[in-house]
């Protein structure tokens, strides 16, 4: 199959457009699924890890963007971990997804609707950018090289890229690819990888009770699905270093 990497916003609009609302809902939602709860907090956790060993003790004087931020609920949850909305925006395609977001976020918090590709943000002036289940969307390879080359030139040396993304295909959803470890280290080469393996197989975590999810997370590493990886732009010139685990 070939792909226009023109088209490639929207063929995304039009892949959430085929995805059942309900099921999403919930599916996603935190206070229905246990699922969903375990994942956002285990994520959480992983990535205050992460920014911790780099250094940051604090998210303050950060500046942080997520692409492709959805109704918002990444970005909550750095402003409760201590980041200044002032100095925070989300770049979201879908305008339904972007006005649920400036509906419940602090109003100092920018929400632009519209493709990333064209957003206005000056080279080296953010110290993470985050895409979280972004880049399984993107289909088209060279689409997806170039958004991530953008999003990398939008970065500070020392600052870096946050992705989360699940692994492997889902047999069950053409609309999505999977982003191994060496997907992420191709679209950011001169990047630094700290990065882990998280997150139960969402199919096996629906199917358990609350209350095991978390145990068998813990005990059963080959089940998780996804990766929570920091991509570092180095403060000096090195060469690329992969730090998984």
């Amino acid at each position: 199959m070939s792909f226009d990497p023109s088209r490639e916003p929207a063929a995304v609009q039009a892949r959430y457009a085929r995805r059942n609302a309900v099921a999403d809902a919930q599916h996603y939602s935190l206070y229905a699924s246990a699922s969903a709860l375990q994942a956002q907090q285990e994520r959480l956790r992983a990535m205050v890890q992460l920014w911790r060993a780099h250094g940051w003790q604090n998210l303050v004087g950060l500046h942080i963007t997520e692409v492709g931020c959805g109704s918002g609920g990444n970005l909550h949850d750095l402003v409760r971990l201590g980041a200044e909305p002032q100095r925070m925006q989300g770049l979201e395609l879908l305008p339904e997804r972007a006005a649920q977001a400036r509906a419940t976020l602090p109003a100092v918090l920018a929400i632009h609707a519209g493709d990333a590709a064209g957003a206005a943000i000056a080279p080296g002036s953010q110290q993470a950018v985050l895409a979280f289940t972004l880049l399984s969307s993107l289909l088209d390879a060279p689409f997806r090289t170039a958004l991530a080359q953008q999003m990398w030139q939008w970065v500070a040396p020392g600052g870096g890229v946050l992705v989360y993304d699940f692994v492997v295909n889902n047999p069950r959803n053409p609309d999505v690819q999977g982003v191994p470890l060496a997907e992420v280290r191709r679209l950011f080469p001169q990047a630094r990888l700290h990065s882990r393996r998280v997150t139960l197989a969402p199919p096996v975590a629906r199917s358990l009770p609350g209350g095991m999810i978390a145990p068998c997370t813990a005990l059963l590493p080959f089940l998780r699905t996804h990766r929570l990886t920091w991509a570092v732009k180095p403060a000096l010139s090195a060469g690329p270093t992969a730090l998984p685990s």
